[in-house]
């Protein structure tokens, strides 16, 4: 008589499975982004990290690409919504700083977030405050979308530098710092060499303010219409 794997039997459930549900699913496959990184997340390592069979899952995702994408989700639902204030630009930044919180909470899976296209309302929520502020500030829909775009598009790229994933030219560590300012002082390039010391060094809060009033400092050359 062939071995049951692992104890299991046939007509039973796997081990664990009762209590199986998408939420514990998706908080195991957090646990392993965060203590192994992106790569490490299959369908059998977040089954181990709960202790249930691989297949069991099957139930609440629709496989690995599926499972992403409820992650991703997953980590967007996190977002607090600041509530509007009626200030364009101060409901912008909160908006901005709190979409960058929900994100970097986890900043191994940060890159998911920051690219999967997504259409939940989870993944929607961010996306429908910054146009109903924009609405409500009198832009016309069509402009409120190319502004959304652009503000998402700063986010986005500032967050991924911020989680390793897009060009930083810095660091944080002074050790780091000077290490990186001598070789582009040494580079021979007169733009690099004269601008080394502020290239060398990347304060990722200082970085997320700049690019976020930048874009919102923006906004009075493109009036509501």
């Amino acid at each position: 008589m062939g071995r049951v794997n692992e104890g299991l039997r046939r007509g039973r459930p796997p081990k664990g499975a009762e209590q199986l549900s998408r939420e514990a699913i998706l908080n195991a496959a957090l646990a392993v982004i965060d203590a192994k990184g992106l790569d490490a997340v299959s369908m059998r390592t977040v089954a181990r990290e709960i202790g249930v069979d691989a297949k069991s899952l099957y139930n609440h995702v629709d496989g690995k690409d599926g499972l992403l994408d409820a992650v991703a989700e997953h980590v967007l639902a996190g977002i607090h919504i600041p509530k509007s204030t009626g200030a364009l630009e101060h409901d912008l930044r909160a908006i901005a700083r709190a979409f960058r919180r929900a994100t970097l909470a986890h900043p191994n899976a940060a890159t998911l977030v920051l690219t999967r296209q997504l259409s939940s309302l989870e993944a929607l929520a961010p996306v429908a405050a910054v146009l109903s502020v924009l609405r409500h500030a009198g832009y016309s829909p069509e402009l409120s979308v190319h502004l959304l775009r652009s503000l998402l598009a700063t986010l986005v790229g500032t967050l991924l530098r911020e989680a390793n994933a897009a060009p930083s030219f810095g660091v944080r560590d002074p050790k780091g710092i000077a290490r990186r300012r001598k070789a582009l002082e040494g580079s021979g390039l007169p733009a690099l060499v004269e601008t080394a010391p502020h290239l060398a060094r990347c304060d990722h809060d200082e970085e997320f303010d700049f690019a976020v009033n930048l874009m919102i400092d923006a906004l009075p050359a493109c009036p509501p219409t």
